[in-house]
């Protein structure tokens, strides 16, 4: 098989591929504006709690790095 056929199936795919993509954006775009999607405030309060615990871990590998650097 040529190439030149190998990278046209390739970029239909991806072109397909994008096509689907931008549908389903525009469909969420559409729920979004409508008011059909709604966000839940239990999942904000762990997200907060997840991005708390976090910072401190990153934080304390901070503290660390010289150590794990190693002299390279």
């Amino acid at each position: 098989m040529n190439k030149n056929w190998i990278f046209a199936i390739i970029l239909a795919i991806l072109v397909v591929v994008s096509v689907i993509q931008a549908v389903q954006l525009s469909g969420i775009k559409d729920d979004i504006s409508n008011g059909d999607i709604s966000t839940s405030s239990g999942s904000s309060s762990a997200s907060v709690a997840s991005s708390e615990s976090s910072t401190s871990s990153s934080s304390s590998s901070l503290s660390e790095l010289p150590s794990m650097v190693g002299g390279c």
